[in-house]
């Protein structure tokens, strides 16, 4: 598993429901299957940074 650094997702706090889908991904492995799969295809990104800070956006953590 790939610790990223800059994001530090181990210690910080889910802002939303796309860090705690992201962090689940990293932890079982389902995202280094998925980056492999779109390097295969000729695609530099899959779109999870994308995707993970829109679900957070519609569903953050804490704000009401």
């Amino acid at each position: 598993m790939k610790y990223d650094k800059s994001r530090n997702t181990r210690k910080t706090p889910s802002r939303g429901l796309g860090d705690t889908i992201e962090k689940f991904t990293e932890a079982t492995g389902i995202k280094s299957v998925v980056d492999k799969g779109a390097k295969a295809l000729g695609k530099s990104d899959c779109g999870c940074s994308g995707r993970r800070d829109k679900l957070n956006e519609l569903f953050p953590w804490g704000k009401k």
